[in-house]
């Protein structure tokens, strides 16, 4: 009798021997950061799966024109800011990340970096500080890297205002991309508008504890802790045209009315994909969810 072999197994080895092996990993120091403290097997194997269910499931992403991310090599990917809590830049993250195939480099504000436990989970999913020197190595490294020119007043203005674009200061990040001779990546995010309406704000209270503002939403603080669970808005994320940066000299970074030009064509640009997305979504709460 002729004997039968199994036929061999091409499937993922077992979860549990991948996660005792990455147990061992970490316990052992057997992975890799980078300068910048970016650890991406953490990144990936972990903080990335924590919040990809509310990216699928609860906000519903859906990406427009993704083939205007770059496959490969630096590029800046400037974006609106909103929503009362930094979560659009999650939300981004993982949208570059699992339908891209690239990993995104953050720049964050000041006041993220001051607080321990955040600053040290930051770095770790490859976040850094918003600044020119992080922002010119990166770049100049192949890195996607992200910036919010916003800032607070993005994220923190009212309800009433939404979809308004705020100042997007002295233009740095336009600079660091004609350094890097990189493209900048024109990207609108509708959603996060909807998921803290901020009506209101506790000033005193933000200032004594050093915060740049104390949201009031319909359901916090009456409700809470429970007033912090994010209302479940349809998402969809826009990635415009790139704006190429490599016709000019790196010297023109130092040109104010040049940098002062682009970084309000970008921002024209930004408002304008704002406006056509949130008309293509339709009601921030579509029935039957």
């Amino acid at each position: 009798m002729i004997p039968i072999t199994a036929a061999p197994s091409f499937e993922d080895p077992d979860p549990l021997a991948k996660a005792l092996a990455f147990l061992r990993r970490r316990i052992t120091g057997d992975y890799e950061v980078d300068e910048f403290g970016y650890d991406a097997e953490l990144t990936d194997k972990v903080l990335l799966e924590l919040i990809r269910p509310i990216y699928r499931h609860w906000f519903r992403v859906e990406t427009v024109e993704l083939k205007n991310v770059p496959e490969e090599g630096g590029a800046l990917m400037v974006a609106n800011h909103s929503g009362t809590l930094p979560v659009d830049a999650l939300m981004m993250q993982v949208a570059l990340h699992d339908e891209a195939g690239r990993a995104l480099r953050l720049l964050g504000a000041d006041l993220v970096y001051q607080l321990p436990l955040l600053g040290h989970l930051s770095r770790k999913t490859g976040h850094t500080l918003a600044c020119r020197e992080d922002a010119d190595r990166l770049l100049r490294k192949g890195e996607l890297v992200g910036v919010f020119p916003e800032g607070f007043k993005g994220v923190g203005k009212p309800f009433s205002e939404r979809y308004r674009l705020q100042r997007f200061g002295r233009g740095g990040f336009v600079a660091s991309a004609i350094r890097a001779g990189v493209p900048i990546v024109p990207t609108a995010i509708v959603g996060a508008e909807e998921i803290y309406p901020k009506i209101g704000d506790l000033k005193t209270l933000a200032r004594m504890l050093g915060l740049p503002y104390l949201p009031i939403t319909p359901f916090f603080p009456l409700l809470g802790p429970l007033g912090l669970v994010p209302l479940p808005s349809k998402w969809m994320i826009e990635f415009g045209e790139p704006i190429r940066t490599d016709e000019y000299e790196p010297a023109a970074a130092d040109d104010p009315m040049l940098v002062f030009n682009l970084t309000d064509h970008v921002r024209e640009v930004i408002q304008q994909l704002l406006n056509e997305l949130r008309l293509r979504r339709g009601h921030a709460f579509p029935p039957f969810l």
